[in-house]
């Protein structure tokens, strides 16, 4: 049943997974699975170099939790799959870029889903809001990653009082990278999409695992873990192909030939 509600398609080196679950594009647990699927397949295809999420529809990004399968007995410590709720958040080495492209409506567990994507681009109608305060719970990932996305201030704002926030005023934060006419939204996303596919996938994949595993350490803390040898990612990009191509490449002023490896 989730595999129907996530839809994929392969553009060149891209990966659009579009989740489409009228009427408000919820998640439930087997929709979970399906999503946390469909972005290990990602990971692990070498032909792929960039992902797309987004939702179906104009009105709903995502609704988050599914609350109907809540009422009849979903839990939160029910298997969402191996990439935890949405199939992003928690996906152990995923060292490629993921844009969200947010077509309307991102609410608690949705808005975590864009969080847990590297870029997000958003329609100029998008919404964003963490309603769970108004349940008497919290947006567990959000309280985790919004105050590293947003000023502190504004975060615990969003999360103590459930409000909303416009697509407008998300920008100005930095929250989102683009505001876009909803009908141009996915058109921007394959054409930055193509453009990071067309990039280095071994710089790519260090940049994202130094940045995962420096995120809470000082800054010579990081320097030294870099120095140690102990980053897998680097290790590959430092004994590559695509570092000689790049040197080559930039000696001889041409555009360089990335191979991933």
């Amino acid at each position: 049943m989730g595999q129907d509600s996530v839809k994929q398609r392969r553009v060149g080196a891209v990966l659009e997974v579009t989740l489409d679950r009228p009427k408000a594009n919820a998640i439930d647990a087997a929709t979970s699975r399906a999503m946390g699927e469909a972005f290990a397949a990602f990971r692990d295809d070498p032909d792929l170099r960039v992902a797309i999420v987004t939702g179906g529809g104009e009105r709903f990004f995502s609704a988050g939790w599914d609350l109907k399968a809540a009422a009849e007995g979903e839990s939160v410590e029910s298997d969402y799959g191996v990439g935890g709720f949405g199939g992003l958040q928690e996906l152990p080495d995923l060292n490629k870029p993921v844009i969200a492209a947010v077509n309307g409506m991102a609410v608690g567990g949705g808005f975590e889903l864009a969080l847990s994507a590297d870029m997000i681009l958003a329609a100029e109608t998008a919404r964003f809001a963490l309603p769970e305060i108004n349940a008497g719970t919290l947006a567990d990932a959000a309280t985790i990653k919004l105050s590293r996305r947003i000023p502190h201030h504004v975060a615990m704002d969003l999360l103590l009082t459930g409000r909303w926030m416009e697509a407008e005023e998300a920008a100005r934060w930095g929250l989102v990278n683009e505001l876009l006419p909803a009908d141009k939204l996915l058109e921007r996303a394959h054409a930055l999409a193509k453009l990071l596919a067309e990039g280095p996938p071994l710089v790519f994949a260090a940049i994202k695992e130094v940045m995962r595993l420096t995120e809470r350490l000082t800054v010579q803390e990081s320097f030294d873990l870099l120095r140690s040898g102990k980053v897998p990612s680097l290790r590959t990009l430092y004994d590559s192909e695509d570092q000689l191509e790049g040197a080559r490449a930039f000696a001889e002023k041409r555009a360089p030939i990335w191979k991933g490896r």
